[in-house]
C-alpha cells in the first residue's frame, strides 16, 4: 500500500476512532433563518467529558504527540451556518457555503471568538461543520470552545455542503469564504443576543495560508483582529512547491503529490484555464488524479508517491515551472507580502515533512527586512515536531497567548 493510501486509510480510521456518535447530540429543530442569505441549525452539543476525551485520548492518538492541554470548563453547542457568498475568480458568481459556529454552553452574553481555518483534507466532509469527521477541528473546539471561546470555521468553497468544485489554495475564494463566514456568524450571534468583541484567527497547514490571506482581507477592510496564529503555514505556495521539485529533502512527505493534484485541478476550474491539470500531470495518472480531486471513488494505491512519476519532467526545470501557466498562478498565491499591522505568530516544526524551517520563518523574515523592520510578525519553533505534531503542540501556546491579550 502506498503512503498516500495509508494516509487516506489513516484519516478514515481516525475519524471512526476520534469521533464516535455523540450521546449528547441535541435534538434537531430545523434551520433558523436569520436573513435571506443566512441560516443556522443546531447539530450537536458536546459536554466537557467528551471535550476532555478529545484532549487526553483522541488528539494524542491522531497527532502522534503528547501535549498538556487545559481541561474543558463547559459544554459546547454546535451549529452549522449556511450563508450566501460569491466566487471572486468567477466574476463574483453567487454561491452557497457552510461553516461551523460553536458557542460555549455557559452563562454570559459576550465571549472572545476564534476563527479556525482548517488544513488539507481528502474527504468533502472532513471540515469544521462536520466536526465528528475533523480531528483538527475537534482539538480547536476542545481547547478553545471548552474554555469559553466562540469558535467558527468556514468549510471553504467545494467542501462541506457546497456544490462547487473544490477551490484548493485559490486565494481570493478562501478570503471570501472566510470573510463571509465571519459576517454570517456575527449576524447569527446578534440574532441570539450574543456578542464577540475580541477576534482571533488560527489555522494549520493549508489553513495557515488561509489564515494569513484572511488577515490580509480583514486588515484591508478595516476589521480589527486582536491576534493571528498559524501552525505549519505555507505562506508562499510557489516556494513550497518549488522546494519539492527543485530542492527535495530526505523527509519530504509521501503525500506531497496530492498538493499538485488538488491545486492544478482547482486552479483550472477557478481561474478558467482548460487543460491546466493535464499540462502538469503525466497522462498515466491524469484520470485517477481527476477522480481524487472530484471526490469520486478511486484506488489510492495507484497514485504515485514519487513526484517524478506524477509531474511532467519539464516542471523540474525551475525556469519552465516559473513560466508555465500553472507556475504563474502559483507565484501569485502568497499571503505575507503586505505591511502587516496585527500581532501574528507563525509556529513551525523543525522536523515538519511539509514545511521547511525557512518557509516557517518566511513571513517574519520578510516583514523584518523592511527598513528598520516590522516586528509585528514572530516565527516560533515548536521543536522537532512533525507536520501534525506542530499543530498539536502549537494550539495550547495559541491559547495562552490569546488569553493574555
Amino acid at each position: 500500500m502506498s503512503a498516500i493510501a495509508r494516509l487516506v486509510l489513516a484519516l478514515i480510521m481516525a475519524t471512526a476512532i476520534v469521533a464516535p456518535p455523540t450521546p449528547t447530540l441535541a435534538q434537531q429543530s430545523g434551520p433558523v433563518q436569520v436573513s435571506s442569505g443566512i441560516s443556522y441549525e443546531l447539530i450537536g452539543r458536546w459536554d466537557a467529558a467528551k471535550l476532555d476525551q478529545i484532549l487526553t485520548v483522541d488528539t494524542p492518538k491522531f497527532f502522534g504527540v503528547n501535549v498538556s492541554y487545559t481541561p474543558a470548563k463547559n459544554a459546547v453547542k454546535l451549529y452549522r451556518v449556511t450563508y450566501a457568498s460569491v466566487i471572486p475568480e468567477r466574476n463574483n458568481k453567487p454561491t452557497i457555503a457552510t461553516g461551523l459556529l460553536a458557542i460555549p454552553d455557559k452563562t454570559g452574553t459576550s465571549f472572545p471568538m476564534l476563527s479556525y481555518q482548517h488544513g488539507t483534507v481528502y474527504g468533502k466532509q472532513q471540515v469544521p461543520s462536520f466536526p465528528d469527521q475533523s480531528p483538527e477541528t475537534q482539538l480547536a473546539l476542545a481547547q478553545f470552545a471548552g474554555q469559553g471561546y466562540i469558535v467558527i470555521g468556514a468549510d471553504y468553497f467545494g467542501m462541506g455542503q457546497s456544490t462547487e468544485p473544490e477551490g484548493y489554495m485559490v486565494k481570493r475564494s478562501h478570503q471570501q469564504a472566510t470573510y463571509d463566514m465571519l459576517m454570517a456568524s456575527r449576524a447569527v450571534l446578534a440574532h441570539m443576543k450574543l456578542s464577540a468583541p475580541k477576534l482571533f484567527l488560527g489555522g494549520w497547514s493549508q489553513g495557515g495560508f488561509v489564515t494569513m490571506a484572511f488577515l490580509e482581507k480583514l486588515e484591508d477592510a478595516g476589521v480589527k483582529v486582536d491576534a493571528a496564529a498559524t501552525a505549519s503555514a505555507p505562506v508562499d505556495v510557489f516556494m513550497t512547491l518549488s522546494g519539492f521539485l527543485d530542492f527535495p529533502r530526505k523527509n519530504d512527505a509521501d503525500w506531497v503529490p496530492t498538493l499538485f493534484i488538488l491545486s492544478s485541478f482547482s486552479f483550472e476550474n477557478y481561474y478558467g484555464v482548460p487543460g491546466l491539470a493535464r499540462s502538469l500531470l503525466n497522462d498515466e495518472y491524469y484520470d485517477i488524479s481527476r477522480k481524487a480531486y472530484e471526490k469520486q471513488p478511486f484506488d489510492a494505491t495507484k497514485i504515485p508517491t514519487d513526484l517524478h512519476k506524477l509531474v511532467r519532467a519539464d516542471y523540474f526545470d525551475a525556469q519552465y515551472f516559473a513560466r508555465s501557466a500553472y507556475g504563474r498562478l502559483i507565484r501569485q498565491t502568497e499571503a505575507y507580502r503586505w505591511v502587516i499591522k496585527s500581532k501574528v505568530r507563525n509556529y513551525y516544526g523543525e522536523a515538519d515533512e511539509a514545511i521547511s524551517t525557512g518557509l516557517g520563518q518566511l513571513a517574519m523574515t520578510y516583514q523584518r527586512s523592511m527598513g528598520a523592520g516590522n516586528t509585528q510578525v514572530e516565527a516560533i519553533s515548536t521543536g522537532k515536531t512533525s507536520h501534525r505534531g506542530t499543530y498539536a503542540t502549537a494550539v495550547p501556546q495559541w491559547k495562552i497567548w490569546f488569553d493574555g491579550l
